[in-house]
């Protein structure tokens, strides 16, 4: 949409207003997908919601593809719009849920990857269609969308479903079939399937090849608002307090304003050509990608902490430089080329330290640390979070730089990562290497999680010495 809207524009002649709306209404639309993607995962399933998100997809980007006016193009906004929801729910909850623990953070980093990688593409496929006549490019370049659609439906056939749903449903042997798969070794597969069926609260005496009845509650996910709004403990409180935060700071720190506004970005900068504005831009999906990439395979290494912390504090330097080298040449009477020099290079390293930390890592971490029961629909809260917050971000972008100029609004996202640096810091603890069925016992004391994990860490190392003592 980055590339597309300046032929949009062209084309239907729309105002500045409505170019907003249209690039912002997506992530608002998707509050509705979001906020029933939950409910339909604990109903029919991790993979059938897949299935059903890459329908929506396709016909979203039929509906964009084929819009001969503003209304049509935003009505299959609008579709793609839950699309996006229910995929940004979905993806990293059945990642982590199949994936065994040494290797979570680094699977369910991945969807996070092949957004990027689509958003690189699309970035490639606007400088390609851009050539071509105008009111065909824009199209083209927004429905070449039901590809990937269509390979995401047809792969997904060959996927196992969650073992953890089909704990939650009862189907024993089925979900020791995939932990067996997914699983680094049998053993492993065992203690999975034993510490799932304790959080599901399933009898350890049932069989593996048995299907057992579940309360209604567990299989379909009734009751789930009520223990995360109404009667939380205070272990589900600092989970969902967390869970929210880092969904909320991660879109609150502006990056979607650089990604989507990137072609503005450098306008305001001095790059006055649209093809040059969009081998920029390019440049953005290739270091977002790239570096997204990198942080996959430190996840699991060095932990979800140090590149949080490491990935904000760089973004606030970078938003600084961004909105520094901006206020100068807003100031100056002629070009200055420095100027423009760091304006690129401060986009460049504000995507790339996102890309290394907050990006796959909101995803990664609050899909890890809900309790099994509340896992689909307090990610959902998450995603929805995260939706609005970019919505109201991109449909605010332009109105905020006219009214405290475009150097003020990244000094504004500057200081909102300060306080996401804070945030994280005194709130999230660490949870690298643990089993999803572990994360509790992190949660529940707040500030205090530093002297929960040395109270933990002191059980176990005595629980070891008493077991090895004869």
């Amino acid at each position: 949409m980055s590339g597309a809207v300046i032929y949009i524009k062209e084309d239907l002649k729309i105002s500045d207003v409505a170019i907003e709306v249209l690039v912002g209404t997506i992530n608002i639309y998707s509050l509705v997908g979001a906020a029933i993607a939950g409910r339909t995962s604990d109903w029919i399933g991790r993979r059938k919601t897949i299935i059903l998100a890459s329908g929506i997809f396709l016909v979203g980007a039929l509906l964009m593809g084929f819009a001969p006016n503003y209304w049509f193009l935003m009505f299959g906004r609008f579709v793609a719009g839950i699309g996006v929801g229910y995929a940004l729910m979905i993806a990293p909850v059945y990642t982590a849920e199949v994936a065994p623990a040494s290797c979570r953070g680094f699977c369910t980093s991945f969807p996070e990857v092949f957004i990027n990688a689509g958003v690189l593409l699309g970035y490639i496929a606007n400088y390609a269609f851009s050539m071509l006549p105008l009111k065909l490019g824009w199209r083209l370049m927004l429905g070449i969308g039901v590809i990937p659609s269509v390979m995401l439906g047809v792969g997904v056939l060959a996927m196992p479903e969650s073992p953890r749903w089909l704990v939650m449903q009862g189907r024993l042997g089925d979900a020791k079939k995939v932990l067996d798969r997914t699983s680094d070794t049998l053993e492993e597969s065992k203690t999975r399937l034993a510490d799932i069926k304790e959080a599901a609260g399933i009898p350890q005496d049932c069989q593996d090849h048995d299907i057992v009845s579940v309360t209604r509650e567990s299989s379909d996910g009734s009751g789930v608002w009520r223990d995360l709004f109404i009667h939380p403990t205070p272990t589900v409180l600092h989970i969902l307090i967390v869970g929210v935060g880092i969904h909320f700071f991660q879109q609150a720190s502006g990056i979607d304003a650089v990604v989507l506004y990137s072609p503005r970005i450098y306008e305001k900068a001095g790059i006055t050509k649209p093809s040059y504005r969009l081998l920029a831009t390019i440049a953005v999906g290739c270091m977002k990608t790239f570096f997204t990439l990198v942080a996959t395979f430190f996840v699991d290494k060095i932990g979800r902490r140090i590149l949080l912390l490491s990935s904000c504090g760089g973004m606030i330097l970078s938003l600084l430089a961004l909105a520094t080298g901006l206020t100068i040449i807003d100031h100056s009477d002629h070009t200055l080329k420095w100027a423009i020099v760091v304006c690129v290079c401060a986009t460049y390293s504000t995507v790339a330290f996102f890309s290394i930390g907050m990006g796959p890592l909101a995803w990664v971490y609050s899909s890890e640390i809900f309790p099994l029961r509340l896992r689909a629909q307090g990610c959902s809260i998450g995603v929805a979070v995260n939706r609005a917050v970019s919505g109201g971000i991109l449909m605010t972008f332009i109105s905020l730089y006219k009214a405290i100029s475009i150097g003020g609004a990244f000094f504004l996202y500057a200081g909102v990562a300060s306080v996401a640096w804070i945030f994280f810091y005194t709130l999230l603890p660490e949870t690298k290497g643990r089993t999803l069925e572990e994360m509790e016992p992190l949660f529940g004391t707040f500030f205090k999680w530093r002297s929960t994990m040395k109270e933990l860490k002191r059980s176990r190392v005595e629980g070891a010495d008493s077991s090895a003592q004869p």
